[in-house]
């Protein structure tokens, strides 16, 4: 008897999922972990494997579909076998191809779960004069940051009170989409031909979940900003010494030799700059701060559909080499979409690096639950005066650190850059 194939659930949230592309077609022979398709989650674009050897008898979504988990994407059995109907199986919870329903929004840690709240408007609503609206200064204050209207909530705080997780709820949550575009209507240019066409781009389920979480760091966690100046100009140096040797070790394999990146030093440093500040390597609890005893380091990793932050597991117990083999392995993966959900979660620390585009210095926003982010700029040459008081070219690198003012004070921020700086500019401590 043929079997079914339903759509996977990839990820702890994922709910849809939308159906790439098929790597087969009707009638070709399957093996045990041959790639049926490609699916697209809230988190990444992924392979789904085959388990059931056999014929593809049949493919019941197109490519571009969105379908709910469990939802029946195809049937394998045996050749000339008739496929079997989708409809004697029990129907999934949603309709295939349906729009994705908003996924409720995860409460802060430590926060109880709130009620779902239906028929909530974000739309602006004109108040009358003297009105009041009954809400905490600071869920005014998200909301105004979220572009949410307060009057138009309905409160769960005490007496109907709007709290800020009504904000986020709110503010998370997917509204129908308004007639016309949202943004204001712009003259075509005028040659007819412009940059690109005038489009509403469909938004992927990873660009929403992207969406979703940075509003929910960025209007639920006070972020502060630290920034230093280091030399790095010892750190180019010691890479240019260790991949030269890295190269001679290999030998007539010198092509396939580890090159260390800039990128793995700063990991590496910041693990070892955690341990010396471990205050940094904790998370917010709601009624307690949570530490990590481990160094979990998330990266940011550029794809075409967003960022993902593949992470480098007790990299406080690794050396340089192993840190290195570590993100060039996770950075090949999210490149071929083989990426894991486990392999993007349990982070304590981000890096983020975009020094590789030129950019000088920036802040980037904290991934929650983690209580810091490190953003990381270009090295550039720069006049700088030196210990004897001379004008000399040196080579100056910008870090900053964004981090949680519930976890962390600007004193424990200031002494991790602190000990990150001395372990970039002294980069041989990092190997003891």
């Amino acid at each position: 008897m043929a079997d079914i194939i339903d759509m996977p659930k990839l990820s702890d949230t994922m709910t849809v999922g939308t159906l790439v592309k098929w790597n087969v077609k009707e009638g070709d022979t399957l093996a045990f972990g041959d790639i049926l398709c490609e699916v697209e989650t809230d988190k990444a674009t992924m392979e789904v494997q085959n388990t059931i050897p056999g014929v593809l008898l049949k493919t019941y979504a197109a490519a571009g579909a969105q379908l709910p988990v469990g939802a029946p994407i195809a049937a394998i059995g045996k050749k000339g076998e008739a496929a079997p109907d989708p409809a004697a199986k029990k129907a999934p919870a949603a309709k295939a191809e349906a729009p994705a329903k908003a996924e409720k929004a995860k409460p802060a840690a430590g926060v109880p779960a709130i009620p779902e709240s239906t028929g909530v408007s974000c739309a602006p609503q004109a108040l009358a004069s003297g009105d009041r609206v009954a809400a905490s200064p600071y869920a005014k204050r998200m909301a105004a940051k979220a572009g949410v209207n307060v009057a138009a909530l309905s409160g769960t705080g005490p007496g109907g009170r709007v709290v800020a997780n009504d904000v986020l709820a709110a503010a998370s949550s997917t509204p129908a989409a308004p007639a016309g575009p949202v943004n204001v209507a712009v003259t075509p240019p005028a040659d007819g031909k412009g940059i690109q066409p005038d489009a509403d781009v469909a938004v992927s389920g990873m660009r929403q979940t992207i969406a979703r979480r940075l509003l929910e760091s960025k209007v639920t966690v006070p972020h502060f900003y630290l920034e230093t100046e280091v030399d790095a100009a010892p750190l180019l140096a010691l890479r240019e010494t260790l991949n030269k040797r890295l190269a001679e070790a290999a030998g007539k394999d010198a092509k396939d030799a580890l090159k260390l990146s800039v990128n793995d030093f700063i990991l590496k440093a910041s693990a070892e700059a955690l341990r010396r500040v471990p205050a940094v390597n904790a998370s917010w609890a709601g009624t307690s701060i949570r530490t990590h005893g481990a160094v979990h380091l998330a990266f940011g990793v550029a794809l075409e559909d967003g960022l993902v932050t593949p992470v480098v597991r007790d990299a406080q117990a690794k050396s340089l080499r192993e840190v290195a083999l570590d993100a060039k392995a996770l950075i090949a993966k999210a490149r071929s979409k083989k990426l894991t959900p486990a392999e993007m979660s349990g982070s304590t620390f981000t890096v983020t690096n975009l020094g590789m585009y030129g950019v000088t210095g920036f802040f980037g926003i904290i991934n929650v639950p983690n209580a810091a982010i490190l953003s990381v700029g270009a090295t550039v040459a720069k006049p700088v005066v030196d210990a004897q008081g001379r004008i000399v070219v040196g080579q100056r690198m910008v870090i900053g650190l964004s981090g949680d003012h519930r976890v962390v004070d600007g004193a424990n921020g200031a002494q991790f850059l602190q000990a990150l700086k001395q372990l970039l500019e002294e980069p041989a401590l990092m190997m003891l």
